[in-house]
């Protein structure tokens, strides 16, 4: 869509809105933020009015035709599927209320990932370096957030091409017997246990949760951030073990991604997360579990890691997958 002038981006999670009006830079394919606005998803009725209070910030100086959505979850019919939002998400309403030409939705994920094509080395932080030269190749962009969110950059041209993943559903598989006593915790008036049930925040807090219950001791922290701090300011055992565990976890996971896709471009870690317990991801068992593949332990030590902070990821991707015509409504 080549025409187009200014138009609306949005990367929706299950705890922030990232709105932001963006355009194609002026004789470039890079995508040119011009404003930018985070809303915590909990403080609005819907996405449709923090898109309104967004637009009606403009004070009408642009004429608003057109929106790209990046969000949580799958489009099923007329609606974004995803347990993790905290209210639906409706295309039709979006497009009828800010009387769209156009409005273009996809996932998180397959946003954050198109956009990390622009990223620098020096804007993200190595949690796995190699010693071989930069390859082109598949790269996953994976991370935890409120959900586990997964896809994966196709190098080629004119253009990349994202492919999305539910790789967050796959089924959660331990690495060792604390790990099977915990998966056994987590089992308990559940029939499917994902890796999204252990790597994420409610995640974090099931880990804690059973880990309670393996030592016998009172779980008496409640949210992500509780067990987090709680972690890693020494002050609680168990949130210690659990994030330790969670650590251990993430890198066999990341390990299975990168074999399963040949991600000889890398893996980007992203999530509201992984930056905030970064000095512990480094120290923990992370790298050690993600190179225990066996035979392709060779492979996966050309396969470099790193960690990114999301910031507009979000809305830069999904402006430039809608600027190429992905997933019009």
């Amino acid at each position: 869509m080549p025409g187009i002038g200014a138009f609306l981006a949005a990367d929706v999670g299950g705890t922030h809105a990232r709105i932001g009006l963006v355009r194609r830079s002026p004789g470039t394919s890079a995508i040119e933020v011009l404003r930018y606005e985070r809303y915590a998803c909990a403080e609005w009725p819907s996405l449709t009015a923090a898109l309104r209070d967004f637009v009606s910030r403009l004070d009408g100086q642009v004429a608003i035709e057109h929106c790209a959505v990046a969000c949580a979850g799958y489009v099923l019919g007329d609606a974004v599927v995803n347990d993790n939002l905290p209210w639906p998400v409706s295309i039709g309403d979006i497009r009828h209320s800010l009387g769209l030409t156009g409005l273009a939705v996809v996932n998180d994920f397959e946003a954050v990932t198109y956009a990390c094509q622009f990223l620098h080395d020096h804007e993200t932080t190595p949690i796995i370096e190699t010693d071989t030269p930069k390859t082109v190749g598949p790269i996953i962009v994976m991370g935890p957030g409120t959900g586990l969110g997964s896809a994966v950059l196709l190098p080629g041209k004119p253009h990349a091409t994202v492919l999305p993943t539910e790789a967050g559903q796959i089924s959660l598989a331990p690495g060792n017997e604390r790990e099977v006593a915990i998966l056994g915790e987590l089992a308990r008036g559940r029939d499917y246990v994902s890796y999204e049930t252990a790597l994420s925040g409610p995640g974090l807090v099931n880990l804690y949760r059973a880990l309670s219950t393996l030592r016998g001791t009172a779980a008496t922290l409640h949210e992500p951030a509780a067990v987090s701090a709680a972690a890693l300011d020494g002050s609680d055992a168990t949130a210690s073990e659990a994030l330790d565990v969670f650590c251990g976890l993430l890198g066999s996971f990341v390990g299975d991604l990168a074999m399963l896709y040949g991600a000889r471009g890398g893996v980007y870690l992203a999530g509201g997360i992984l930056p905030q317990i970064r000095e512990r991801l480094l120290a923990s068992s992370f790298a050690t579990r993600f190179f225990n593949k066996g035979v392709m332990r060779a492979f996966l030590k050309q396969v470099p890691v790193r960690l990114m902070d999301h910031g507009q990821l979000g809305v830069i991707g999904a402006a430039g997958l809608y600027l190429h015509g992905s997933n019009a409504h």
